[in-house]
């Protein structure tokens, strides 16, 4: 039996992201990010352009679970994280119905 695919897309402005940090600061990232992921993106240069560029992949693959099935998935429950210069992985960090194996690509 061939695996099911599913595809979730998502675009969001970076001036959004900064918007939604300085009006909520810790509150937002707790809600979105993990740890790991807000660590990373504040040692860029531009921390918002690298939380914008999470925000939407975890969007993304929040549709595509959602797509297949799945419930209640909060953001802080996908985790993007990059190793070195490798693509960008997730990490599901939630108790789901079934094993997916989720790709992302990050523009910005």
């Amino acid at each position: 039996m061939k695996p099911e695919s599913k595809l979730g897309t998502d675009i969001v402005e970076v001036s959004r992201i900064r918007q939604l940090s300085e009006e909520y600061g810790g509150r937002f990232y707790h809600h979105v990010y993990t740890k790991a992921e807000v660590k990373w993106c504040r040692e860029r240069a531009v921390p918002e352009m690298h939380l914008a560029g999470r925000f939407a992949a975890k969007e993304a693959v929040k549709k595509a679970l959602l797509a297949s099935g799945e419930e209640n998935i909060p953001l802080s429950g996908i985790e993007i994280i990059r190793q070195d210069n490798g693509p960008p992985e997730v990490f599901l960090l939630l108790d789901l119905k079934r094993f997916y194996h989720c790709q992302v690509s990050i523009s910005h």
